[in-house]
């Protein structure tokens, strides 16, 4: 029987145990992530066969992930895990470089198929999101490919969206858990990836986008 070497991450420690409890014996954990920064460590130390990896998780969520382990040359396959089926979060993973997307209320025996597939090379989805996966790409109303956009994590990507929405710092603070001074450290790395100088300007771009 085959054994896929699997890294498990995600920012939830309960979930990663429940994870790992429910896979099946052809699949062996490696180790476990919570964050952007421990992920990328692990994958390079440990050289899992496929990474369970969540979409929303502290350090710039499973994009950046993929941004910078893929980046580098390494050879990993990626299979999505998370509680959004957002069309945002499943064509940005994709984007990315994952090879397939499931929801977390896929059964242990149908994660384990996934990640076995996934290793085999197989693009994996939700039954619910494989139909609109391919009408997503195939369609000429597909999302065109935005590399400014692209360029941001999806931590960034929130807080824009909130600051297009006339959200005062504090107020996306308490939105997002997180401190005022992260906030203000996420806005000035997108006013810096985009060449923008105020929230103003990035109001005026995160609406030409329709991200609002």
């Amino acid at each position: 029987m085959k054994t896929v070497r699997v890294l498990i991450v995600d920012d939830h420690r309960l979930f990663r145990s429940g994870v790992r409890a429910e896979l099946g014996p052809s699949i062996q954990v490696l180790g476990e992530a919570e964050d952007v920064e421990s992920a990328v460590a692990s994958i390079a130390e440990l050289k899992p066969d496929v990474v369970l990896l969540d979409v929303h998780m502290p350090g710039g969520g499973g994009q950046e992930v993929l941004r910078r382990v893929l980046g580098s040359g390494a050879q990993v396959r990626f299979l999505a895990l998370s509680v959004s089926d957002a069309a945002e979060d499943v064509i940005g993973v994709i984007r990315g470089g994952a090879r397939g997307y499931v929801t977390k209320t896929i059964s242990g025996a149908e994660l384990t198929d996934a990640i076995i597939r996934v290793s085999d090379g197989d693009a994996v989805f939700s039954p619910r999101l494989a139909g609109f996966v391919l009408d997503a790409f195939a369609s000429s109303e597909a999302p065109p490919i935005d590399p400014e956009l692209d360029s941001l994590t999806q931590r960034e990507r929130e807080v824009l969206r909130l600051i297009a929405r006339g959200y005062a710092y504090k107020e996306i603070a308490k939105e997002l858990f997180i401190s005022v001074k992260t906030v203000e450290t996420h806005v000035s790395s997108v006013l810096r990836k985009l060449q923008l100088s105020n929230r103003h300007e990035l109001s005026r771009w995160a609406t030409a986008r329709r991200l609002v």
